[in-house]
């Protein structure tokens, strides 16, 4: 199983700091949310109904019909391998590993990717996946050189998923409005942006018959009630997503400048989180722990992630320990 940001209690054991005491950047998730509503009872006693107000509030906020909400983008993640026979699918490296092991452990065959594929190696794909903006790096691709990846796929009965999950301070450049085409699958997430990754909902964008036999795969009541009830009021809180993408825009380039004028300047990010190639990547992640601040470790290609402070008292500290390693 890939590792991933967020095992704090592993972090706290291994270095021997209380719980309490971390300032925890590794994740890529907003540190803060809009204000959350009350939760009715009955969310609670009963089993989720899918004709709830969750499917009208995600397509007026994500302006598609064609969605269906999954308990994270990581559930579809983890079942889009499975409405395929075997496929060529194309993945690009450094990026979220899930993608990659989830079509590698229903028998497909991977094609690695460093770079921008060439005409010849598009023509040998089944299936591309392509993480925009990317995590770690940030990359973000065109939509319309993404258009035109899908079409050449599309016409040989392929697929171009795109995963969104980091997109939402970047919402001009998402696909998610022209999903519904044959072939075309974007993926967004809820927690991310709205700092409520414990709700544990995304949804998938896709043509209708994809997204029939993708819920068919997940089974009944795959969102909890509550979380569905939770959702449908934040996706309608417009002026709550405002303040959240502008706070999100601000402390992302604050973050760019902090690593910047502690001599660590970021070769890439987005809104959530900021990322350094750095050969001493190793020694600048032990460095911060050992101070309570955990960040993500990447091993290839050798980098940090950060992500946001979520206070004064966060940024102070994250400054204090960037001193102390410029002066070491």
């Amino acid at each position: 199983m890939a590792e991933h940001g967020g095992r704090l209690r592993q972090a706290a054991r291994d270095y021997g700091i209380p719980l309490a005491d971390w300032l925890d950047l590794s994740t890529g998730i907003a540190p803060y949310s809009p204000p959350l509503p009350a939760i009715a009872p009955d969310a609670w006693r009963r089993l989720p109904e899918p004709d709830d107000d969750l499917a009208d509030a995600a397509r007026s906020h994500y302006g598609n019909a064609h969605l269906l909400p999954v308990a994270g983008s990581q559930a579809a993640i983890q079942a889009l391998p499975r409405l395929r026979p075997a496929s060529r699918v194309g993945v690009f490296a450094p990026a979220y590993a899930e993608h990659a092991e989830a079509w590698q452990a229903a028998g497909h065959t991977l094609v690695g990717l460093n770079d921008e594929p060439t005409a010849e190696t598009m023509d040998q794909l089944d299936v591309l996946i392509v993480i925009n903006p990317n995590n770690p790096t940030g990359r973000l691709w065109p939509a319309e050189r993404l258009l035109d990846w899908h079409t050449r796929l599309a016409a040989r009965g392929g697929w171009l998923i795109v995963d969104e999950a980091f997109i939402d301070c970047a919402a001009e450049h998402s696909l998610v409005a022209r999903a519904g085409r044959p072939g075309l699958i974007v993926l967004r997430s809820f927690g991310k942006f709205f700092g409520l990754a414990g709700a544990r909902l995304g949804f998938a964008f896709a043509e209708p018959a994809l997204l029939a036999g993708l819920d068919a795969l997940l089974g009944p009541w795959a969102v909890s009630g509550p979380t569905r009830a939770l959702a449908s009021a934040v996706l309608r809180d417009h002026a709550g997503q405002q303040r959240q993408r502008e706070r999100l825009l601000v402390d992302g380039q604050r973050l760019a400048r902090l690593l910047t004028e502690h001599g660590l300047p970021p070769a890439g990010g987005c809104a959530l989180f900021n990322w350094r190639p750095d050969p001493n990547a190793a020694e600048l992640h032990d460095f911060l722990a050992r101070r309570g601040i955990l960040t993500r470790l990447f091993l290839l290609p050798v980098s940090l992630r950060l992500g946001l402070p979520s206070d004064q008292a966060g940024w102070a500290r994250l400054d204090q320990a960037l001193t102390e390693w410029s002066r070491r």
